[in-house]
């Protein structure tokens, strides 16, 4: 399309054709007037002013020509040109036609000039003032073939006529050609500038959504591995303080753990944040690892929470996508409950069901308000709440559904349903108990 938009339109290459083939016939007409004159009367004064006049008329008409030409292209801008069609442009059809007006008076061979004239001035005169300059001309055309000839035939009128009539039904032809043209013109160069606008609109929008892509993966990543490297080294340093050498041995190995997970999730980040099969284990391995991990946050700041992961169903292997999406779900989700619930349980439970997976996280917390949280469109100013809205951004991208049940005191519920593609949903095997019953026994 946009080499399209660079190559000349056909109806600017027939005006090119058309204005090139005006050009080239006044100067065979004038060439064919000269030489018949030439041959067909002695030299003489009259002749020999003719050939000097008809060289002023050619000098006269390319010098108009080629400014028009640059006027068009621009080139008197860039050259410092001052040629204003518009306005020098009668000027020069005013030299040219009183110049052939005289030449028409030494000899009616350059009767045949009329022609590209009629053209010229319908060009650049409005159509009323053009129509009486091309009778104007055709009586003068009339008046000096009677005048040389000393009688007066029919074809002295006719001749002239007709060419005046199809020179006006041509150049009428021409500006409704050059209207459209220009129009078309007008409405690709509108449409250049609506492509260039839309291409920086899309580039301003992708690069939003790679800012927001970045959002989430730095905080449901290196900032959840951070956060639990601070708290392990606070704990760590407690346990040194008072003596404790065993449980510094433990926080430091779990903050080694850590920061060795979080140094292969940064790597893994730049090489565009793809999540590939490797040695880390299945989805259900990693997904108890954070629930170990959390107990483990859990023992660093002095408290007690049981997190146990559940297993239903036969797994399938997943895509990158939805396996990202529900270990960052869980990651995410337990990381709400260690800062905020003051939970002392809380149960993650993985199911296949057939052409769906289900992901329930369950806690016995303080709860909170889940009306409130679910209007909120974006983190809080101070940075936090950004964990929710991640999760609801990645399972929305992947057609999945969430829902979060709490109220004060009584404890979360998140919910999410992802549909499997159709090639694993078909090879998946029928459920045998509804994740429905396994949410009811983890809220038991």
């Amino acid at each position: 399309m946009s080499a399209e938009l660079g190559r000349p339109r056909a109806g600017e290459r027939v005006l090119r054709v058309l204005r090139l083939a005006l050009h080239v016939g006044f100067a065979l007409l004038l060439a064919v007037a000269v030489g018949r004159m030439l041959l067909m009367a002695p030299l003489s004064w009259k002749s020999a002013a003719a050939l000097l006049l008809s060289a002023v008329l050619a000098a006269v008409y390319v010098i108009g020509t080629v400014a028009e030409k640059r006027a068009s292209d621009g080139a008197q801008r860039r050259r410092g040109l001052r040629f204003d069609p518009d306005r020098h442009g009668l000027a020069w059809l005013a030299v040219v036609t009183g110049l052939w007006a005289v030449l028409l008076l030494l000899s009616p061979d350059f009767s045949w000039l009329a022609f590209p004239l009629f053209f010229l001035q319908l060009h650049l005169l409005p159509l009323r003032p053009a129509l009486l300059t091309v009778a104007v001309t055709t009586a003068a055309v009339v008046a000096a073939q009677w005048a040389h000839a000393g009688e007066f035939h029919a074809a002295m009128l006719l001749g002239p006529l007709i060419g005046a009539a199809f020179a006006v039904i041509m150049a009428l032809a021409y500006q409704a050609l050059y209207a459209e043209v220009t129009s078309q013109g007008q409405a690709l160069d509108e449409l250049r500038r609506t492509r260039a606008e839309l291409a920086r609109s899309q580039r301003e929008q992708g690069v939003l959504e790679e800012r927001e892509r970045l959002a989430r993966e730095i905080h449901d990543t290196l900032a959840q591995g951070l956060a639990s490297i601070v708290l392990m080294s606070r704990s760590a340093r407690e346990a040194l303080n008072g003596g404790h050498l065993e449980t510094v041995r433990s926080r430091l190995d779990t903050v080694e753990d850590t920061a060795a997970e979080n140094l292969a999730e940064a790597r893994r980040f730049v090489r565009d944040l793809r999540e590939p099969e490797d040695a880390r284990g299945s989805l259900a391995e990693r997904l108890a690892r954070a629930c170990h991990s959390v107990q483990e946050r859990a023992a660093a700041q002095g408290r007690e929470l049981v997190c146990s992961f559940r297993l239903e169903g036969d797994p399938v292997p997943l895509p990158a996508p939805y396996e990202v999406a529900v270990l960052r779900a869980v990651q995410a989700t337990l990381a709400n409950v260690l800062q905020h619930a003051d939970a002392g349980r809380a149960v993650v439970t993985l199911a296949f069901l057939g052409g769906d997976i289900t992901l329930d996280i369950f806690d016995d917390g303080r709860g909170f308000d889940a009306a409130a949280e679910r209007a909120r469109s974006g983190p809080r100013r101070d940075g936090t709440g950004y964990g929710l809205i991640s999760i609801a951004n990645r399972v929305e991208a992947l057609g999945g559904s969430l829902d979060i049940e709490s109220a004060s005191g009584e404890g979360t519920a998140v919910g999410i349903r992802l549909p499997l593609p159709e090639p694993l949903a078909a090879a998946a095997p029928d459920p045998q108990e509804p994740v429905s019953e396994a949410g009811k026994e983890n809220r038991g």
